[in-house]
Order: C-alpha cells, then sequence, then structure tokens
C-alpha cells in the first residue's frame, strides 16, 4: 500500500471512530448505557483514548455494567497515558482516595492532576492546590520531578 493510500485509511478509521463515539454519547444521553458501551468498544480496543475514557466513566458510574472502580481506574490510566486530560484527572482522583488501586498515593495523585493542568482540563488546578495542602514539601517536590519527566513524554510542545 502506498503512503497516500495508507493516510487515506488511517483518516477514514479515525473519521469512523469519531462518528461512534457521538453515536455513543449520544445513546448515552438517552440512558442507553448499554449500546453506548457496544458502540464505544471498538474505538477503545483500538487505543482511541476518547472512547477509553467513557467505557472509564461507564465503570465508574455503574452506567449499563456493574460499577467497579478497577476497571473504571485501568480505563482512565489508558486514555490519561495518550494525553487525555479528562482522565488524567480521573487518575488523579483515584490516586487522591485510593479507590480502584492498593492505597492513596498523594505524589501520584498531584502528578495526575497537574499533567490534566497541563493538558487543559481547568478544574484539574484546583485539585492540584488541595491535594498539595495534604503532602510534605518533600512529596511535592518529588511529584513535581514527576511531572517533569511525563510532560516531555506527554506534552513535548507544552
Amino acid at each position: 500500500m502506498t503512503p497516500i493510500r495508507l493516510a487515506i485509511v488511517v483518516l477514514l478509521i479515525a473519521g469512523a471512530a469519531r462518528a461512534d463515539i457521538e453515536d455513543a454519547r449520544d445513546l448515552m444521553e438517552e440512558g442507553r448505557f448499554e449500546e453506548a458501551r457496544g458502540a464505544l468498544w471498538p474505538a477503545a480496543r483500538s487505543g482511541n483514548a476518547e472512547a477509553e475514557e467513557l467505557i472509564g466513566v461507564m465503570y465508574a458510574m455503574g452506567l449499563g455494567v456493574d460499577p467497579d472502580p478497577v476497571r473504571a481506574f485501568e480505563w482512565y490510566l489508558r486514555a490519561a497515558m495518550k494525553g487525555h486530560a479528562g482522565a488524567q484527572s480521573g487518575v488523579g482522583w483515584y490516586f487522591e482516595t485510593g479507590q480502584g488501586i492498593a492505597a492513596p498515593d498523594l505524589v501520584r495523585a498531584f502528578l495526575w492532576y497537574q499533567l490534566s493542568t497541563i493538558g487543559g482540563d481547568p478544574d484539574a488546578a484546583i485539585s492540584v492546590e488541595e491535594v498539595a495542602r495534604k503532602m510534605t514539601p518533600d512529596e511535592i517536590e518529588h511529584a513535581q520531578r514527576l511531572v517533569d519527566d511525563y510532560r516531555v513524554w506527554l506534552y513535548p510542545f507544552r
């Protein structure tokens, strides 16, 4: 396949994934969560961060599935690692509360909230401030070093 044909195929697939995600959002608004999950599943399994984050929301809130904080965290984490700011904030919340993971970890909560802020989530800055009030100066310094490590990978131009 030529590079041009490959680019066209990739664009068509991306467009189809966006349409599936919009259809899934419509289904969620109508309360048709099981159908929405079915519409999201192919895109999520293909690594689409928006679809992954929405499936995380479904597991977090028990929308069409049994609530499952472990699975919610895992879906949020997949999307967060791709730079999805909303999912990064969600991961921060799981680390802050300890739900879905072994124990709370304020350093990692700070890390993910800060990355979410860099990614453009306006509410995450408030979460950074709130979690920082619970941390020691050494923990904040450690968290900031982690932010610096992740930032260059997730947001190389910010």
